[in-house]
């Protein structure tokens, strides 16, 4: 097959056979083509469901599609005929890593389980993605809203007198696409070492506990439930939205030394050396006797400039945006967080990977792929003898 990358990436040479479809395995096989890997996605007749996704739209195409996909190659096989499972068998005996979310034995109906493809394949490293394990839980359907509500994560998130809610984003989705690359760059550097391939598992429910962090901490090892503070830390204050001249502004001042500042930034130093408020501890048993304190002061001005006057001596804090403040925002920081991939009519913006290399820098040289866009390519190179 022939390759087509501009530059290479640190997994340039790696061949990724991707069965996965929706978000948590695309994510996960995107941020590994990004890294120079050549990924082959391997779609039904009907396409990844994502494609349906709609709106929002760029050019009639799911903006939900696009986000996951680019650099691909896509062929679409119908696994329930024979020819095309031999394909797909070959590919997966090709490859240095498999990734599919079926569900739990999914795979192994054709032929294309971890057993079946280790045996023809000894140095695959195949990375299995599911929401609820191989075990037990593996009958249950996973999807990250689910893993939301059982986690424990909407149960933190709202207003204490209000019901739970849903993060905004499909964050365990993520998260597990995330392990799933940690877990297969892992897999890979032992295979390097040893010539072993092995089987990564991953699931959405122990990526969320994991990504729970100090609240999962805080029940396992202090015997704590958690609940939902809105937007209040349970640990830590400041740290929420304050209300200013104008709009709300987010201000973390999580030490001694970033609360001493923004108290001499608001014109009352003398409020840190107060005993109720001098250490973290004191300042969070104490939080609705220095809250009004903060918000007096943050009235004399407005979101912006507060922003611009704290952060100018190192206390975090931010004004509140929507998305493309938050994309303006890393213009300001000379992030480039847009990259646009593809040429001409194809050119699709899509946001940059976020790891940045010294040496070996991402790579953006396809677009996200229609449906069987390399199908004729891969089919013809999937049925010759010779694999190079």
């Amino acid at each position: 097959m022939a390759e087509s990358k501009t530059a290479a990436g640190p997994l340039s040479g790696v061949l990724v056979a991707d069965f996965s479809r929706v978000l948590a395995g695309p994510y996960a096989t995107m941020l590994l083509a990004d890294l120079g890997a050549t990924v082959v996605k391997v779609e039904a007749p009907q396409g990844d469901e994502t494609r349906t996704w709609t709106p929002p739209v760029r050019d009639d195409i799911s903006t939900y599609y696009l986000g996951v996909n680019r650099g691909k190659r896509s062929v679409a096989l119908d696994l329930g005929d024979e020819a095309d499972v031999v394909l797909a068998r070959e590919l997966a005996g090709r490859a240095d890593v498999v990734i599919e979310n079926f569900k739990a034995g999914g795979m192994a109906r054709f032929g294309l389980g971890y057993a079946d493809v280790s045996a023809a394949n000894p140095g695959v490293v195949y990375a299995s993605i599911s929401g609820f394990g191989s075990g037990a839980g593996a009958k249950v359907p996973g999807y990250d809203l689910m893993v939301q509500a059982m986690s424990g994560l909407m149960s933190l998130t709202g207003e204490p007198d209000g019901p739970p809610m849903r993060a905004g984003i499909s964050v365990f989705d993520v998260m597990a696409g995330n392990h799933a690359v940690i877990g297969i760059l892992a897999a890979l550097r032992h295979r390097d070492a040893t010539g072993e391939g092995q089987h990564v598992e991953v699931n959405l429910l122990s990526s969320a506990l994991t990504g729970l962090v100090n609240h999962s901490s805080a029940y396992v090892a202090g015997g704590v439930v958690p609940l939902r503070m809105g937007n209040a830390h349970p640990s830590v204050f400041p740290y929420e939205p304050l209300p200013t001249a104008d709009d709300d502004l987010i201000v973390a001042a999580a030490n001694d030394g970033q609360f001493r500042r923004l108290c001499t930034v608001l014109g009352t130093p003398g409020t840190a050396d107060d005993p109720r408020f001098a250490r973290n501890a004191d300042r969070t048993a104490n939080r609705e006797e220095l809250r009004p304190i903060l918000v007096e002061r943050l009235a004399e001005r407005g979101a912006v400039e507060w922003f611009d006057a704290l952060v100018d001596v190192g206390v975090p804090c931010a004004p509140i945006g929507t998305i493309d403040g938050g994309f303006a925002m890393a213009e300001r920081f000379g992030l480039d967080p847009v990259v646009h991939v593809g040429a001409g009519e194809r050119s699709v913006p899509t946001t940059r990977h976020p790891i940045r290399f010294s040496a070996t820098p991402a790579v953006y040289d396809l677009p996200p792929p229609g449906l069987d866009e390399h199908g004729v390519e891969l089919r013809k190179w999937l049925s010759e003898d010779d694999h190079g």
